[in-house]
């Protein structure tokens, strides 16, 4: 139960970094399913740490500065993953394309002079608390 309200609990103290940049329109883009808050906190953290373990592995130095996810970023993602499609009843090839989305969401912020390792660090911050809390 403490488990779970402490996620809850980072969920909520980490929306305003997590929070996606440009136009707001209320609901989801087109094509993709509503979701709640820690859900969108999973797919966001998720994704951040599979572009961060994949710069790793590639020797990015700004990567290299946030702890291994290789392993514990993977095992996160695969529960996640597993989470989402029983909460909000999707296929495998679904939630793939839900990541898929949000890594590009991701690659575009950070497309600015500068401004990738900032807006990368900004949201590795509190996913990297919601790493620890899960206990994985």
């Amino acid at each position: 139960m403490t488990r779970f309200l402490l996620a809850g609990a980072l969920a909520l103290c980490a929306a305003p970094a997590l929070a996606q940049t440009g136009p707001q329109t209320g609901g989801a883009p087109a094509g993709e399913p509503q979701m709640n808050l820690e859900q969108k906190t999973l797919l966001r953290c998720s994704a951040a740490f599979a572009i961060t373990a994949g710069e790793q592995a590639r020797g990015v130095q700004s990567a290299l500065a946030f702890p291994p996810l290789a392993q514990r970023g993977k095992e996160f993602f695969v529960q996640s993953s597993a989470r989402l499609m029983d909460e909000m009843k999707l296929s495998r090839e679904q939630v793939q394309a839900l990541y898929k989305a949000e890594a590009e969401r991701l690659q575009a912020d950070g497309t600015g002079a500068g401004s990738g390792q900032k807006t990368m660090a900004a949201i590795m911050q509190p996913c990297l608390l919601l790493l620890d809390a899960s206990g994985i």
